[in-house]
């Protein structure tokens, strides 16, 4: 790679107001989730935070965004409309890349699309569908450069009080395959999901039920960099693999803009990859106080050439 590429992550940013919530999509699951929304939650995660959070990220200049789920709050189809508006405002489908969160695919939906109407966000770029062999939606590969983007789908729906996420065993081998082949290659693979992927890394209601397996992809064949949302926490974990490790990183909330609970304010990431050999330098973009400016937060090199 001759100049380094900025990726811009973004996650978790629960776009409001809540829309259609109409007789035909009640559910238990559903109106427990507006009710929360209403007490607690629509005065928390606020657009126009996260509106200064993406000005901000956009003055960066970033090759690419990622948004690694939870645009959405209880997985209305007008949610599902609203939010593919959003990611038109900040860019094209050549230039940024969604994964859905548990929030997005929150309940079922009958005949409607849901978030399938972001398809053009997460599939394959032309060049990026020869890594996955084809047939099936996740995970899809994106090239940016030597940057491969991986994105898989960690979200399904589940009862009432219940936020755990599942990858699946066809994902897990086409995923295994996928990592291969562009290692091979030599190009940087970055792996897009909601849910922690690692076991311990959220408790057994909210964390990913196959997370060893997943671990176990990961280690077996290798990954440059993970990047993941659900926690609402800015954490940097390892995933031990028989290479060097593999920096797994989660954001908080891009549009919290309040306290809330123990999570922090609004924030975004920057990785400015260069190699190879590779080098991954991270830089958290944020609120350090409520109403206060975007300012750098963070700044640390995950991997040394």
């Amino acid at each position: 790679m001759t100049t380094p590429i900025t990726v811009a992550h973004l996650t978790d940013v629960h776009l409001g107001p809540i829309a259609g919530f109409g007789p035909r999509y009640w559910n238990l699951k559903r109106l427990a989730g507006y009710i929360n929304w209403r007490r607690h939650r629509r005065g928390a995660y606020q657009k126009s935070v996260l509106d200064r959070i993406v000005a901000d990220m956009q003055a960066q200049a970033p090759a690419h965004v990622v948004v690694t789920g939870d645009l959405a709050n209880i997985g209305l189809p007008q949610e599902h409309i609203n939010a593919l508006g959003w990611l038109r405002s900040i860019g094209d489908p050549d230039n940024v890349t969604v994964v859905p969160g548990n929030h997005d695919i929150y309940s079922r939906v009958g005949a409607d699309p849901g978030t399938h109407r972001w398809a053009q966000y997460m599939s394959s770029c032309a060049e990026g569908a020869a890594y996955c062999g084809g047939g099936a939606d996740f995970p899809f590969v994106r090239l940016q450069g030597r940057v491969a983007l991986i994105g898989v789908n960690s979200a399904v729906p589940t009862p009432p009080l219940i936020a755990w996420g599942r990858v699946g065993r066809d994902q897990l081998s086409r995923l295994a395959g996928i990592l291969d082949r562009l290692g091979s290659e030599g190009i940087f693979r970055f792996v897009l999901i909601h849910h922690p992927p690692l076991p311990g890394q959220a408790d057994t209601a909210r964390g990913l039920r196959d997370a060893r397996a997943l671990e176990a992809v990961l280690a077996r064949h290798g990954a440059e960099l993970v990047s993941h949302g659900h926690n609402h926490e800015d954490t940097l974990v390892w995933c031990r693999t028989a290479g060097a490790s593999v920096p797994v990183v989660g954001a908080a909330s891009g549009s919290l803009g309040r306290h809330y609970k123990s999570e922090p304010l609004a924030r975004y990431n920057l990785y400015r990859i260069d190699g190879p050999p590779w080098r991954i330098e991270l830089v958290g973009r944020g609120l350090a106080e409520p109403g206060g400016p975007v300012v750098e937060l963070e700044r640390r090199i995950l991997a040394e050439a």
